[in-house]
């Protein structure tokens, strides 16, 4: 399991939160892999002297205050038959960026949605949608789909050829 994070904390008042030695030990275990056993939160808190009650509380007042956006497990696509992928970068009107940027991201096969301000003449694209597949089109039924479905209409694929570097980000 990997834990996904914004930033790497903050306190209610939108300062940085300052963490102690053993806090930032429990991040660096929590940021890669957590313990494959039935007591991973007492394995961590063994591992750097502490309580699991201790590492609870550390984890809940990150998802508090929006410092943890989610905590779960990371799928490798590709392990689990998801072999073909696409970036395929949509025109989208500001006004409506939310709107199809939220039903994009419903889709089961659309991993990330970004909106993304283009100064670029010759790019008017803005939303971005990574689509993933168990076959080498089945992107394409997902553009048709969302054509139908939302204000999406121009678009341009950018198919994925090879993953040269894909990991979680290491703050600490």
């Amino acid at each position: 399991m990997n834990m996904h994070t914004a930033a790497p904390g903050a306190d209610n008042a939108g300062r940085p939160r300052t963490f102690s030695e053993q806090e930032r030990e429990i991040l660096r275990i929590v940021q890669k892999n957590i313990p494959d056993s039935l007591t991973p939160y007492a394995d961590i808190a063994a591992a750097v002297g502490t309580d699991e009650e201790k590492v609870l509380q550390l984890l809940r007042e990150m998802a508090q205050d929006g410092s943890i956006r989610r905590f779960g497990a990371s799928l490798k696509h590709q392990k689990a038959g998801f072999a073909y992928n696409a970036m395929v970068a949509w025109v989208v009107r500001e006004e409506e960026a939310d709107a199809a940027g939220r039903a994009a991201a419903a889709h089961p096969l659309i991993s990330h949605c970004y909106y993304r301000p283009s100064s670029a003449a010759d790019w008017p694209y803005e939303l971005y949608t990574m689509i993933h597949g168990q076959r080498p089109d089945e992107y394409k039924e997902v553009i048709e789909l969302l054509r139908s479905t939302t204000s999406l209409r121009d678009f341009a694929v950018l198919e994925s050829v090879k993953e040269l570097k894909k990991i979680s980000m290491t703050y600490f």
